[in-house]
C-alpha cells in the first residue's frame, strides 16, 4: 500500500511541475504578444503586405494592377503599340 502512495505522490508531483512550466510559458507567450501589440503590430511582417488600411481594397488594387500587366503583355504579344 505505502509503494502506491509513493508512487502516486510521484506522479501528482510531476503532474504539477508540467502544469507550472506550461503555465510559465503561457503567460511568457502572452506577455511577449502584448509588447508586440503596443509596440504596433508584429515583428514579422514582409514588406509586400500592407501596414494598414482594408486588406480586401488592397487586394483590389493588386488584382487591378495584374489585370493591367496582363492588358499590356497581350497588346505587345499582338503586335500593338501603347
Amino acid at each position: 500500500m505505502s509503494e502506491q502512495i509513493i508512487v502516486s505522490a510521484a506522479a501528482l508531483i510531476a503532474v504539477a511541475i508540467v502544469a507550472f512550466v506550461a503555465l510559465r510559458g503561457w503567460q511568457g507567450w502572452l506577455s511577449l504578444k502584448e509588447h508586440e501589440l503596443e509596440r504596433g503590430g508584429t515583428v514579422h511582417r514582409t514588406p509586400a503586405e500592407p501596414d494598414g488600411g482594408n486588406a480586401m481594397g488592397a487586394a483590389r488594387i493588386e488584382i487591378s494592377d495584374l489585370k493591367e500587366r496582363i492588358r499590356k503583355l497581350e497588346a505587345i504579344a499582338s503586335g500593338v503599340d501603347l
